[in-house]
C-alpha cells in the first residue's frame, strides 16, 4: 500500500549562457567589500599610497572571454543568424536528505549520470529559440540500475530581449523567456523505478533574466546575473510502477506542484581566458499530489497523498577556460547546503560552449 508520494526525479537542468564580451561600468561602494582573486598580496607591509592622480587600468571588454556560470542563463539574445551549442555532462550524486524541519541526514541514494544539450539560434537580434534534449542513466543504491540510457523530458524555449547593456548606462540587459517541457521521458508502466527519466507532465515556465557588467576597484570585470523563473505543470496520468512511487496495478493521476527559482550568479575575469564563477540558487516547490486506486491486499484502495512543499538552497562554484571569444569549457559542481523535505546531492558537471 502507498504511504508516500515521490517527487519525480528528472534530469538535472543546467541553463544556457551565451558568450558575450561587452563593456563594464565602475562598481559602487558595495563591491568595495568584495575580496577579489588576483589582487596582489604583500609581505605583511602596508601597501604604498596611491598618488592622487594615478588611475587603475580598466580591463578592456575585448580582454574578457566568458562561457557563463554553471546554472544562470544569459539575458542577452544572439544576433540574428548566430547559434550556440553547449553540452553538459554531469552526475547527480545523492548523499543525504533534508526533513521537513530542515535537518540533514546522510543517505546513500546512488547517482544519475546524464547529459543536457542547449541548441540555441538567433531568429532576430531580439528573439532566440532553443531546444534542450536530455539523456540519463539511473544507478540507485540498493536497487537495480536502469536497463539502459534513457531519454528525458525535452525542453523548448523562446527568448525575447527587453533591454540591452550599454556602457555607462544604469540599465542592465534583460529578457523574458517562455519555456515548455514536453513529457518525452518514460515515467510510468516501468519494469523498475530506475527506468523512469521524466515527469509525465507538460511544464510551462516564464522567466525574467538580467545581466550586467561591473568594474571592480582593481580594474577587473565582474559580470553578474539575476534570473527568476516560475513554472506550472499539467496533471499526469499514472499507471503501475512509476517515478511517483506507485506499484504495479496502480491507476490514477499525479499533480506536480508549481515551482519558483531564484538564481544569482557572478563571474570574475582573472585573465582573458580564465574566469571564476559562482551561482547561488534557491528553489521552492509546492506539494505534489497523487490520487487514484492501489490494489492493496487484493482489493482496490483509494489513494490521496501529498508530498508536502519543499525547498533547497545550493551553490555552484566553477572555473571557466576560454580558447577564444567563441569557444570555452566550464568545470564545477552544484552543492546543496540547506533545504526542507528534499533529497540532497552534489552534482559535478562539465560543459563545452561553442558559438557559431
Amino acid at each position: 500500500m502507498l504511504r508516500k508520494v515521490n517527487r519525480p526525479c528528472s534530469v538535472t537542468q543546467f541553463t544556457t549562457h551565451a558568450r558575450c564580451s561587452r563593456g563594464a561600468r565602475p562598481l559602487g561602494l558595495a563591491c568595495l567589500l568584495l575580496t577579489t582573486a588576483g589582487a596582489a598580496i604583500g609581505n605583511g607591509d602596508p601597501p604604498a599610497p596611491t598618488p592622487p592622480d594615478a588611475t587603475v587600468p580598466q580591463q578592456s571588454r575585448d580582454d574578457a572571454w566568458w562561457t557563463g556560470p554553471l546554472l544562470a542563463p544569459n539575458a542577452s539574445t544572439f544576433p540574428a543568424g548566430h547559434a550556440l551549442v553547449e553540452t553538459y555532462l554531469f552526475d547527480v550524486i545523492t548523499n543525504g536528505s533534508y526533513d521537513r524541519s530542515g535537518r540533514w541526514q546522510h543517505l546513500d541514494g546512488g547517482h544519475t549520470p546524464g547529459s543536457l544539450t542547449y541548441l540555441i539560434y538567433g531568429l532576430t537580434d531580439r528573439v532566440s529559440v532553443g531546444l534542450l534534449p536530455r539523456f540519463a542513466y539511473n544507478e540507485p543504491a540498493g536497487a537495480p540500475n536502469s536497463s539502459g540510457v534513457g531519454v528525458g523530458d525535452v525542453g523548448a524555449q523562446v527568448q525575447y530581449g527587453l533591454t540591452s547593456f550599454h556602457e555607462g548606462s544604469l540599465v542592465p540587459a534583460t529578457a523574458l523567456v517562455l519555456g515548455e517541457t514536453s513529457p518525452t521521458g518514460r515515467y510510468d508502466r516501468l519494469a523498475q523505478p530506475a527506468d523512469g527519466f521524466g515527469a509525465g507532465a507538460w511544464t510551462t515556465s516564464l522567466s525574467w533574466y538580467s545581466q550586467d557588467y561591473l568594474w571592480l576597484p582593481n580594474g577587473r570585470i565582474l559580470r553578474v546575473r539575476l534570473d527568476l523563473t516560475y513554472a506550472v505543470s499539467s496533471p499526469a496520468s499514472v499507471a503501475d510502477v512509476s517515478v511517483y512511487g506507485t506499484s504495479a496495478g496502480f491507476r490514477g493521476r499525479a499533480h506536480p506542484g508549481d515551482s519558483f527559482t531564484v538564481d544569482a550568479a557572478a563571474e570574475y575575469s582573472l585573465t582573458r581566458r580564465w574566469v571564476l564563477a559562482t551561482d547561488f540558487v534557491y528553489v521552492n516547490a509546492a506539494s505534489t499530489g497523487l490520487t487514484g486506486s492501489d490494489p492493496a491486499a487484493g482489493a482496490p484502495t483509494a489513494v490521496n497523498l501529498q508530498s508536502g512543499w519543499s525547498d533547497y538552497f545550493a551553490i555552484a562554484p566553477a572555473v571557466e577556460f576560454n580558447w577564444s571569444s567563441r569557444a570555452g569549457v566550464i568545470l564545477g559542481a552544484r552543492i546543496f547546503i540547506a533545504g526542507h523535505n528534499t533529497p540532497a546531492s552534489i552534482t559535478p558537471a562539465a560543459a563545452i560552449n561553442l558559438v557559431f
